[in-house]
């Protein structure tokens, strides 16, 4: 018995010494392919960044890559010349433009859904399913009507006329997204706190919403990214005081079609704030969908 029972365990630790090492050859490759893959998303983005550190006579004449034998060629007068074209003006009237819409969309919408989803009153199926088909409406059958109604209203070409677009379009969905995440939420917590005597908003501020963080934050981060990048709106309801970077950049280039050293500092610059902004809540954007992916 005990020499077969000693071959047995050998072969059992020589297997299992086998699985360790397949599963780490495999962790490994698996994290090397994965970091390949973001260097190889990452490439463009630091080629743009290159391009708008290079002159314009360096950029015509060589590709961007030159700069590892060549760094001598970095210069941060491209983003001078940016600035000096009044293009400063356009990256906060693009701050003041997103970061309400987006607020905006939030707070509305997150009353609006737990509202949809756990207060009783009559058509309230009705008014959902309404809300369902504007999500089928596109941005383009409205333009000019919206545009009729903010003449009327004298905020044709304003910054508070753009926001009101991208908030009445935003919500659709923000609440559709929303309501789906809060009746996953067990109704025994708020039970609990009726019978404590809450009231609805203090319902929603203190146990619906801090539940709803992942969710809340994906929602910002594509309404975020819908707006900051946004071209259509702000060609039709922005004028040129107010114009976001989105329209700058097309002004520059249907002016200039081979301005580089202007349009890449833009193009980068427009670029780096979504991109630090999904990194910072990657994390919570992360938990949200894996949320809404098993309710």
């Amino acid at each position: 018995m005990t020499t077969l029972a000693e071959p047995l365990q050998a072969q059992s630790m020589r297997r299992g010494l086998i699985a360790r090492a397949v599963d780490r050859l495999g962790g490994g490759l698996v994290q090397v392919f994965m970091i390949l893959v973001a260097l190889f998303w990452l490439l463009p983005t630091l080629g743009l960044l290159v391009v708008s550190l290079r002159g314009e006579t360096d950029n015509n004449s060589s590709g961007w890559w030159m700069l590892f034998t060549k760094p001598a060629q970095l210069t941060v007068d491209n983003y001078s010349n940016l600035l000096a074209s009044g293009f400063g003006s356009s990256f906060w009237n693009t701050v003041l433009i997103t970061v309400p819409a987006t607020l905006l969309v939030i707070g509305i919408a997150a009353m609006a859904a737990y509202a949809f989803a756990w207060i009783e009153f009559p058509g309230r199926d009705l008014v959902f399913l309404v809300v369902i088909a504007l999500l089928v409406v596109p941005v383009q059958i409205a333009l000019i009507p919206i545009a009729k109604l903010y003449g009327a209203l004298g905020i044709f070409g304003s910054i508070l006329g753009v926001v009101l677009f991208h908030v009445a379009f935003g919500l659709p969905f923000a609440i559709f997204l929303l309501r789906n995440f809060f009746v996953g939420i067990p109704r025994e917590l708020l039970e609990a706190a009726r019978m404590d005597g809450a009231p609805e908003w203090r319902i929603f501020a203190t146990v619906v919403f801090p539940l709803a963080k992942p969710a809340i934050a994906s929602l910002g981060i594509f309404q975020f990214l819908w707006v900051w990048n946004d071209l259509l709106v702000a060609l039709v309801f922005a004028d040129t005081g107010n114009q976001p970077m989105t329209k700058a950049l097309q002004s520059q280039m249907r002016q200039f079609g081979t301005n580089v050293d202007i349009l890449s500092p833009g193009a980068f610059l427009s670029l780096i704030i979504p991109l630090v902004l999904f990194f910072a809540f990657q994390r919570y954007f992360v938990q949200g969908m894996l949320a809404g992916s098993v309710k």
